[in-house]
């Protein structure tokens, strides 16, 4: 089987090794990523640098003496957990511009990423909050975060190819729930919301690559990976332990694939369509994955095959299910 994945969804608890699987695919020569992952070079569009720009603005609006729009503070969750939503509806848009070709230049790239996060947050019912900040505060804040608001757009489109053809998109982000809930997770907590608010495009071409670990095990690797020095990181980030425990003490990956109507995939209902995406899991649970956050050259062969054994089972079996369905 040597067909290329369309659309990964690299699904997983924070800290879990999705963004160490990324860097991996990435640095595997093409043939061999194409023989034994069925993927081609790879896109990436990510909602974290959305969530660490959303601390951001609360960051900056609490020094302006302001009160804040996206967090109570920085050890908290979401104050409204609609903004899960908004997180998905922002991928949404990015994977819009992507499939357009479309390179947007904006003036004010703050400003431009404040309707924007408006825009998200009202196509998923939660309120629009930056347009409602009296027109100084917004001035100030914009120009506090232009720089970084800049850097966002840059970084996010110079992975944009020219064509798509023959490559694989990979869309990471992860959902869950509060600790000791029960199944299936109430919206708009979890994956079964998420799923059920990525565009049609996404959907029709998505597959699920989801990285499993426990929980505990979640926490334990995201105390070891935090750097405080480096909170935009995608490989060095740390989630407050608050927010691990309210927003990830348990996900619904498991019970979606056990309640699904095809077996190897997760059923989600959206659009008015049933979509059947396959999933096959990556298992992290005794970590497999921290070593590739190294330089290259420091990987140990075994530590190497591991990752490549486990991903090559996992791949092989959702290409066999886009074949079958």
């Amino acid at each position: 089987m040597n067909d290329i994945l369309d659309t990964v969804l690299l699904l997983a608890l924070p800290a879990s090794g999705k963004s160490e699987v990324r860097r991996y695919l990435e640095l595997m020569p093409a043939d061999a990523r194409s023989r034994d992952f069925h993927m081609g070079p790879s896109v990436q569009l990510d909602d974290f640098p959305y969530v660490h720009m959303m601390r951001r603005i609360d960051d900056e609006l609490a020094a302006l003496g302001q009160p804040t729009v996206f967090f109570r503070s920085t050890q908290d969750p979401f104050t409204d957990p609609r903004d899960w939503g908004t997180l998905t509806d922002m991928i949404n848009q990015d994977h819009e511009d992507l499939l357009a070709g479309r390179r947007r230049h904006p003036t004010a790239a703050a400003r431009d990423l404040f309707e924007r996060l408006d825009r998200a947050s009202a196509a998923t019912g939660a309120p629009e909050r930056l347009g409602r900040l009296d027109a100084s505060i917004r001035t100030q804040l914009a120009d506090r975060l232009e720089g970084e608001a800049r850097r966002l757009l840059t970084d996010l489109q110079a992975g944009f190819p020219d064509a798509l053809e023959g490559k694989t998109l990979v869309i990471e982000f992860a959902r869950g729930g509060p600790d000791g809930s029960s199944l299936p997770l109430p919206s708009p907590h979890g994956y079964r919301h998420s799923l059920g608010l990525l565009s049609p495009e996404i959907l029709a071409k998505a597959v699920i690559l989801y990285i499993w670990v426990t929980p505990e095990e979640s926490r334990r690797k995201n105390a070891a990976r935090a750097n405080p020095d480096d909170p935009g990181s995608i490989l060095h980030h740390g989630v407050p332990r608050s927010v691990l425990l309210r927003e990830y003490g348990i996900d619904d990956m498991e019970w979606l694939t056990a309640n699904s109507e095809r077996p190897g995939c997760v059923t989600v209902q959206a659009h008015g369509r049933t979509y059947h995406l396959p999933v096959a899991r990556f298992d992290n649970r005794v970590d497999k994955t921290s070593f590739l956050r190294a330089d290259q050259a420091a990987w140990e062969p075994g530590q190497v095959k591991a990752v490549h054994d486990g991903l090559r089972d996992a791949l092989d079996r959702i290409a066999g299910a886009v074949q079958s369905v």
